[in-house]
């Protein structure tokens, strides 16, 4: 029975880390479609998120049925109930991969002010950000997990400059208004990719320590 238990256990960190998988791939190519106005790619994107739904489904019936066969106790416990809320963050970040592909899909506006380099790079810290809070998870690394929290400074940081030169042009010229406006969209919506994986890497800690850091 324990065997078993921990057969299962293992199943549902592996469909966990292939479900993160897909949303990583997600960022990648919901930023690479904006760049190059790719349709083919930000449709993919739209795509591969019904895949990321479906696996949020099955990894909540995982976890619920491991709890009410097995009613697990101490760490085991934390790691499921922590798999329950990371799994939550993971869907959420797919959904901001999809709300990128489609302001992707619907913009006309990078003839008039190309998609900036800046939000790459700002996209590329908060993929790095979820990346280094599942190791941390992998891991069962809470010191790892306070570093990611601690990095996402950077991407709030990105945000905030970001969000001022924007409007700056924005004053500076009225015709690319609507270009910086929607860019500014594209710039929270990669700010919340780092929220939550800062809220992943809350949630190790807590799986680790006992310890629930969210909002200190």
């Amino acid at each position: 029975m324990k065997d078993k238990f921990h057969f299962e256990l293992e199943n549902v960190n592996k469909s966990l880390l292939d479900m993160a998988a897909k949303v990583e791939n997600n960022i990648d190519r919901s930023i690479e479609g904006c760049r190059t106005s790719d349709i083919g790619t930000l449709e993919e994107v739209l795509a591969r998120d019904l895949e990321i739904d479906k696996a949020e489904k099955e990894i909540d019936e995982m976890c619920v049925s491991l709890l009410a066969l097995y009613q697990p106790v101490a760490r085991d416990l934390r790691f499921i109930t922590t798999a329950l809320k990371i799994v939550r963050d993971i869907e959420r970040i797919g959904d901001l991969a999809k709300n990128l592909a489609r302001y992707g899909l619907h913009k006309n506006y990078e003839k008039i002010v190309p998609f900036p380099p800046v939000l790459n790079e700002m996209a590329g810290e908060a993929r790095s950000l979820l990346r280094k809070a599942l190791d941390s998870f992998v891991r069962q690394d809470s010191e790892a997990a306070r570093k990611v929290m601690e990095e996402d400074k950077k991407v709030d940081r990105y945000h905030r400059e970001n969000l001022r030169s924007f409007i700056n042009e924005m004053m500076a010229d009225p015709e690319v208004a609507e270009a910086y406006t929607q860019y500014i969209s594209v710039n929270k919506f990669i700010e919340r990719i780092g929220d939550h994986s800062a809220n992943i890497a809350a949630m190790v800690v807590y799986m680790v320590e006992g310890r629930d850091v969210r909002h200190m």
